[in-house]
């Protein structure tokens, strides 16, 4: 071995890990002094940590442990670093490898990094070094675990084209199988760009009705032409009416007609929907006659209903007649991990449009997209990966394939330096922000993070429920 380990004491709160999860360390390296003095400062760290003095017995003790890091010396007699790096892998694709040697030089960095490694340290480094370089490595492999179960979770989601592992994910799905069979109204609110049509969709899909899934935003079409695009028209009823149409309602027959952006409909035409559904009939215009359909009714929103029937912009009676159930969409920052997942999908949707052989997301790549706060919702990540795609020059996206706005954007501060009380976040918002900071502070690990916050797990456990 070249060169020595310089020991240094660091107690501090910060640096104190949870031995019931401690992760598990093998050193290999030929100086018994130098894997003695890393066993006991990695171990106050609260690190599990085992060495071995040859190549040989650290291939041996990885077939018998399953261990997160190998920290091993370049220099070994029998067997190179760089070739026990290799040989390591091939036996465990998921172990973090990080090369230590006394010659820092640029050729052996690009050597360990061509074998696989995570990340090259030189000799003699102090304990805080090297634990800090330790601490990223644990970060970078709970980062690869998730971005390879997300993988695997793609394929598995239980509504269709609805793409969410997160608790009140899963809240909402429940909602939406248990009312999928049913006739009841839907109404399905939500920020814009979450995916309500897509809810929508699922519904339908899970409702076992035959008849077309016809959806309309009732935003985008004006006044004197949304009656007739919802209830249909007779020839002649109006200029330009050359011939009769059925009308959405009756087109949507036996299936769904979904009413998005239901919030942004006049009130002359609130009455004349909350007609139809009451008689479950509507009359075209310029008719005599009523026409029955069998449609099933979804509507959805980005607006407070409750309030704008407070403002008398909305008819009261026509808020209860669509809201028999509410199915609430969350936004992309309340969702965790799902944009992880969501990414994921458009990333392999992306590619396979065009042709292109990128599969995966850079570990730097999936901590920006967890660090930003979407406010574009699941519409804004969406058109990210299909510029990240149309971009990406590698099999993998980089920092570079991403918008400006993402790669420059630094998580927002536990709370606003500002004396305007306009600016000034709530205590819960600040509670929330403040938790997530600390998560990320501790790599994830929420007993550590119960810890520095002051909590029993419980609790910790109780307000991350909370804020899904």
């Amino acid at each position: 071995m070249n060169g020595a380990l310089a020991v240094v004491e660091n107690r501090s709160s910060s640096d104190v890990r949870a031995t019931a999860t401690a992760p598990k360390i093998l050193i290999a390296d030929d100086d018994r002094d130098m894997c003695e003095l890393a066993e006991a400062g990695l171990s106050q760290r609260g690190y599990s940590v085992s060495w071995r003095l040859s190549p040989d017995e650290a291939l041996a003790q990885l077939d018998n442990e399953d261990f997160s890091i190998l920290l091993v010396d370049i220099h070994m007699e029998g067997m190179s670093g760089l070739d026990l790096c290799r040989a390591a892998l091939a036996k465990r694709p998921d172990l973090v490898v990080v090369v230590m040697t006394g010659f820092g030089t640029l050729e052996h960095a690009i050597g360990a990094m061509r074998a696989g490694a995570y990340d090259f340290i030189t000799k003699p480094v102090s304990m805080d070094a090297l634990a800090l370089t330790i601490d990223r490595a644990m970060r970078h492999r709970a980062m690869t675990d998730e971005l390879q179960r997300l993988r695997r979770r793609v394929d598995e989601h239980e509504l269709p084209n609805v793409i969410g592992d997160s608790e009140a994910m899963q809240r909402m799905a429940d909602i939406v199988s248990r009312v999928a069979e049913t006739d009841a109204n839907v109404l399905i609110t939500g920020e814009s760009g979450t995916g309500k049509e897509l809810v929508a969709r699922a519904l339908h899909e899970r409702s076992g009705r035959r008849g077309p899934f016809l959806a309309i935003n009732c935003a985008a079409v004006p006044e004197n032409l949304l009656e007739s695009e919802l209830f249909g028209h007779t020839r002649g009823a109006f200029t330009d009416a050359r011939t009769s149409r059925s009308g959405l309602f009756v087109e949507a027959n036996q299936g769904t007609l979904f009413l998005d952006e239901i919030g942004e409909m006049p009130l002359g035409m609130q009455a004349k929907l909350l007609r139809a559904l009451q008689e479950r009939k509507v009359r075209p215009l310029g008719s005599a006659q009523e026409v029955s359909f069998d449609a099933r009714i979804v509507t959805a929103t980005n607006r407070d209903l409750e309030a704008e029937v407070s403002s008398k912009r909305f008819r009261e009676d026509l808020f209860y007649r669509i809201n028999v159930v509410r199915v609430d969409v969350p936004p992309l920052r309340r969702r965790g991990n799902d944009a992880l997942l969501l990414a994921q999908f458009f990333l392999d949707r992306a590619g396979g449009r065009s042709g292109k052989s990128v599969t995966r997301l850079g570990r730097a790549v999936a901590e920006h997209i967890m660090g930003y706060d979407w406010p574009g919702n699941v519409r804004e990540l969406e058109n990210c990966m299909e510029r990240a795609v149309a971009l990406a020059r590698f099999d993998e996206i980089t920092i570079d394939d991403l918008p400006a706005k993402i790669r420059e954007h630094r998580p927002t501060e536990v709370y606003a330096e500002s004396d305007d009380p306009k600016q000034l976040p709530s205590m819960d918002v600040v509670e929330e922000r403040y938790i997530r900071k600390v998560l990320a502070a501790v790599g994830g690990n929420k007993t550590l993070a119960a810890k520095v916050l002051g909590f029993d797990r419980r609790t910790l456990y109780r307000k991350l429920k909370q804020q899904q």
